[in-house]
């Protein structure tokens, strides 16, 4: 009977010993790689005939609609669509609660790309926009009138709170479609979203077939023409194909996707940078020359001085090839773009950098590896609170599947790792603080998987790691 007891004693014990382990698991939530296991099914593409692919009806209807920022403050908006039959009217007629209708022209463009012809591709850029304020527009006029509307965002300013979206590496399979309904269904409204690359992956079809650019484009019209879409160059955004023909790398994406880079002086428009509300944004090319001397280089290196932090206190950078990444694919594919650039994120105090590439998710400690040079053997990455978080979010459902073969053991610097697909909101309050949210698909609308509060680095600059390393 004592034996009985004692064993029960112990059992108990033991279960709550077990129980304040993982208690405390759950609150250190560091160097964690997610325990959620989500059902085994292969990524599959929508088919042709899907009505997120449906053509407009009517004669020359303007299609696959789009919309960024169009210059470098946020009170001017390029207008991007496809007219197939004819070229069609060029104008955007737009008008707000409190103005008269205007209209603005703009220009159109076509392609080819081995056998296939593309539409005429319309960019028409609206300026001298009222910020904070709801906007209609129509495109389309002449022929089949289509209707939408966007809202500018507020003025630049320190404290001005905005709510980013993050996706990346979309694609267009059932799995893409349920992020960008999960996206759009998230309570926490996003007002734009930050795009880190990857778009239509056509280049993944038979001679890289541009129609699939046509129904990535509308498929994504039901958002990015009511919200901008900040665009950043991806591998899959090259279409370099010499065996076809086609030598000129990223000829469709430039054609489609029209970005505001001579705004911000730089010389092509795979790195630019943007201000939205309290935010400065640096996009930057991961498949484009980087080395020292080169345009992408001698830009940086001018851009990152000209911030104004108590202009635009949060310094976000976006890039395709993540610097810091914990799983088998991709591995170091960033290291040599890390090296040059990272000095310069951890001396302007970057607050954090958003990368796609690896179909998972992962967010790491702020760390930086900048001691390193080779022949001193200091190689480890280490706590750095000037340094950015860098979080890798190219889960958005393309085709070629997760990515779900990790590292082992998992890195110090690696705060949470979980290979789902999913978006996430980067909620900025003020020029403090900014709560972040990651959203697995499989989850209710309202929940995160992964979150931390984010304290500035230039106003703020306490430690909000999440682990004790």
């Amino acid at each position: 009977m004592a034996k009985m007891g004692t064993s029960s004693r112990v059992a108990a014990a033991i279960v709550v010993v077990l129980g304040f382990v993982l208690s405390l698991a759950v609150v250190c939530n560091g160097g964690k790689t997610s325990s959620f296991v989500r059902k085994v099914e292969k990524t599959v593409d929508m088919p042709l005939d899907s009505d997120v692919f449906k053509v407009p009806p009517g004669y020359n209807a303007p299609q696959q609609v789009h919309i960024t920022q169009g210059d470098q403050l946020g009170k001017a908006v390029i207008v991007s669509w496809v007219t197939v039959e004819e070229p069609g009217s060029n104008t955007v007629l737009y008008w707000s609660a409190y103005s008269k209708k205007q209209k603005s022209e703009g220009k159109f463009t076509t392609y080819k790309f081995y056998n296939y012809t593309s539409g005429y591709i319309h960019h028409t850029t609206i300026r001298n926009l009222k910020f904070n304020t709801k906007y209609y527009y129509v495109v389309g006029i002449g022929h089949t009138e289509r209707q939408f509307w966007f809202i500018t965002p507020p003025k630049v300013g320190p404290d001005v709170p905005y709510t980013f979206g993050l996706i990346g590496d979309l694609g267009q399979s059932f799995d893409s479609n349920k992020t960008l309904t999960h996206y759009e269904l998230n309570p926490q409204k996003g007002q734009a979203v930050l795009f880190v690359g990857d778009l239509s992956y056509a280049d993944n079809y038979p001679n890289h077939d541009n129609v699939r650019w046509d129904t990535w484009g509308r498929f994504t019209e039901r958002s990015v023409a009511y919200q901008p879409w900040i665009w950043t160059a991806g591998n899959h955004e090259i279409d370099f194909a010499p065996e076809l023909g086609e030598t000129k790398p990223f000829k469709p994406y430039t054609h489609r996707y029209h970005v505001p880079y001579k705004a911000s002086g730089s010389t092509a428009p795979f790195w630019y940078s943007i201000k939205r509300a309290s935010a400065y944004i640096i996009v930057l090319s991961s498949y484009s020359a980087y080395g020292k001397y080169t345009p992408q280089y001698k830009w940086l290196e001018q851009e990152l001085p000209k911030v104004n932090r108590s202009e635009t206190p949060w310094l976000i950078v976006l890039m395709h090839s993540p610097w810091y990444n914990s799983y088998n694919y991709h591995y170091m594919e960033g290291e040599t773009m890390r090296v040059m650039y990272e000095p310069w994120f951890v001396k302007y105090k970057v607050d954090v950098v958003f990368a796609g590439h690896v179909h998972a998710y992962e967010r790491s400690e702020r760390i930086s590896n900048v001691a390193y040079n080779i022949v001193n053997g200091i190689c480890i990455p280490v706590k750095d609170q000037s340094a950015p978080v860098y979080i890798t979010i190219g889960d958005g459902g393309n085709l070629e599947g997760l990515a779900t073969n990790m590292t082992e053991p998992q890195p110090a610097y690696s705060a949470y790792r979980e290979a789902s697909f999913g978006h996430a909101t980067f909620d900025i309050k003020n020029r403090t603080h900014a709560y972040y949210g990651w959203h697995r698909n499989q989850d209710g609308y309202a929940v995160t998987a992964d979150s931390m509060w984010f304290f500035n680095r230039y106003y703020h600059p306490v430690d909000d790691s999440t682990s004790a390393q």
